[in-house]
């Protein structure tokens, strides 16, 4: 397997060229440019701490003709230097069988998407469905809804094809340390994402090109002699012995099917109930319920860049933000969206959530960001495994309500919400959400401990960043859908269900909470199948 030397935090000035990474590289090694082969920036960030003097910080890998140097070396030291050997992620193919049946994958998010990728290449022929439109019939359908349409709840910006990734901001940085991370950015950068994304540590695709992302997989997948089929809902399972035998779609259509994966996201609310009265083991969750946030763009680059924010190279500013204290909980920043948009996320009729997106270009003017508060199961109400869905709808049902029941969202200024006053409406107010919002007193439509922690720390968070409790700041509620509030359990060897056959994943499932996370967790569940397919 190749090797390559790996230097970390290497450092250029704001004001210098990217050329000049070669002269630093063959400063650190201490040899001629004849001694290196090529070399590839593998991560690349920003260091805005001093404003007055901005870097960017590189990691690079390094093909060298002398594969064997010494690594204790000071300066060597100094970069942490180490050899790493190239990852490549091989899926195994699988004998032709005409007795096996077909793979089943349930849900056409990322985790659905890489999961059908997979075990098409393994020549395991899978079926993904889907209970929505594919992505153009969906664009149509959403650009409607924010325009004043009805809801249409088989088509929006929860769901279906790509699901709600589709209409997000595209982040793709991960905590998780995962290789497969590599062989999902190279899909992804085949099916339209920018090249970018294999460096950068803050990621970025945007929903506009997601959107071709996804159409360009799913091509990939058919192509490789996968079904995908779309207006088709996976309404009841049957089990016997305690193993899954077939699926229903659409309320009558059997199918036989002994390997089902449940790619499903975190509002399938109704497959939630459907599999609970089937006897899955469920356990509750706890998740995060708040409001966005929306500031003028450029004060938040300003705030993070200083007057280095006029600087081409430095794009668009974010932030992530968290506070710690007793009194109160925590309130933390969370999809932060720099020169994006507040969207309508609901999913059902009667209850209104929102959600942040940006498009690969960020230029609406307006960055935004969620400022959510932990609620623990305890919040709930209830044991049941279901009634964390129970809650997040009574608090959507009062935000619909609140923001004048159709659809336009509570919406408070923070200087109106610190003085516990209603804001009225306003000309000037701007706003990136559609149909719009309706100024009034967000607290109505939040829990009481979440109101309370908002009102203590956002008065701290503007200390973090200077002018981020402006008066005219502008707070939209309700977010209450930032992870799942349940978790379908797994075996930790076999990766499946209390019901043989069924295997949970996803973010939907509660075993990941993004783009790429949700990816891999499905490339390690596709690996775990495609080994049984083998036996």
């Amino acid at each position: 397997m190749q090797q390559y030397l790996r230097l970390e935090e290497i450092k250029l000035a704001l004001a210098d060229d990217e050329s000049l990474l070669e002269n630093k590289i063959l400063k650190i090694l201490n040899c001629k440019k004849e001694d290196i082969i090529s070399y590839t920036v593998v991560k690349k960030s920003i260091d805005s701490r001093d404003k007055h003097a901005i870097l960017f910080i590189y990691s690079i890998d390094i093909d060298l003709k002398q594969k064997s140097i010494n690594l204790t070396k000071p300066n060597l030291l100094k970069h942490k230097a180490k050899y790493v050997e190239q990852f490549l992620y091989e899926i195994p193919e699988v004998p032709p069988n005409p007795m096996r049946k077909r793979p089943i994958i349930v849900g056409t998010g990322p985790a659905g998407l890489f999961a059908g990728l997979a075990l098409a290449r393994a020549g395991l022929n899978p079926v993904i469905i889907e209970r929505g439109k594919a992505v153009e019939g969906r664009l149509v359908d959403v650009g409607m809804f924010m325009k004043g349409d009805s809801l249409d709840i088989e088509s929006n910006i929860q769901f279906w094809e790509g699901w709600a990734g589709t209409f997000s901001d595209g982040k793709l940085y991960t905590m998780i340390n995962d290789p497969r991370s590599k062989y999902v950015f190279e899909e992804m950068v085949a099916a339209g994402a920018p090249e970018e994304i294999m460096y950068k540590a803050k990621a970025h695709v945007g929903t506009d090109k997601l959107r071709i992302l996804v159409r360009e997989l799913r091509k990939k997948i058919i192509s490789l002699w996968a079904d995908i089929r779309f207006s088709t809902c996976m309404t009841d399972i049957e089990i016997v012995e305690g193993r899954l035998v077939a699926i229903i779609v659409n309320w009558g259509e059997r199918i036989e099917c002994d390997t089902l994966i449940l790619a499903i996201g975190h509002s399938a609310r109704d497959t939630y109930e459907m599999i609970c009265a089937k006897w899955l083991d469920i356990v509750q969750k706890p998740f995060s319920m708040g409001v966005r946030i929306e500031h003028d763009a450029n004060m938040i680059n300003r705030s993070q860049f200083g007057d280095a924010c006029v600087s081409p190279k430095l794009g668009t500013a974010s932030y992530k933000l968290v506070t710690h204290g007793t009194d109160t909980r925590t309130v933390y920043s969370f999809c932060m969206c720099p020169w994006g948009h507040v969207v309508a996320a609901s999913s059902e009729n009667g209850r209104l959530c929102i959600n942040g997106m940006s498009e690969y270009r960020q230029n609406s003017g307006i960055s935004n960001s969620a400022l959510m508060v932990p609620v623990t199961p305890a919040d709930f109400g209830s044991d049941h495994p279901l009634a964390g869905i129970e809650f997040q709808r009574k608090w959507e049902e009062k935000a619909f309500i609140l923001g004048g029941s159709d659809y336009r969202a509570p919406a408070q200024l923070v200087w109106d919400f610190l003085a516990d006053r209603p804001s009225t409406q306003d000309n000037d107010i701007k706003t990136t959400y559609l149909p719009g919002v309706k100024m009034t007193s967000i607290k109505e439509c939040l829990p009481e401990f979440i109101t309370a922690a908002l009102r203590v720390w956002l008065r701290d968070l503007d200390h973090k960043i200077k002018g981020f409790a402006d008066p005219k700041a502008l707070l939209i509620a309700i977010e209450a859908r930032s992870s799942a509030v349940i978790r379908i359990t797994r075996d930790k060897e076999t990766l499946q269900s209390n019901i043989l056959g069924i295997y949970p994943s996803w973010e939907g499932a509660g075993y990941a909470g993004g783009i790429t996370s949700s990816a891999i967790d499905w490339l390690i569940v596709s690996e775990r199948i495609i080994a049984e397919y083998l036996k």
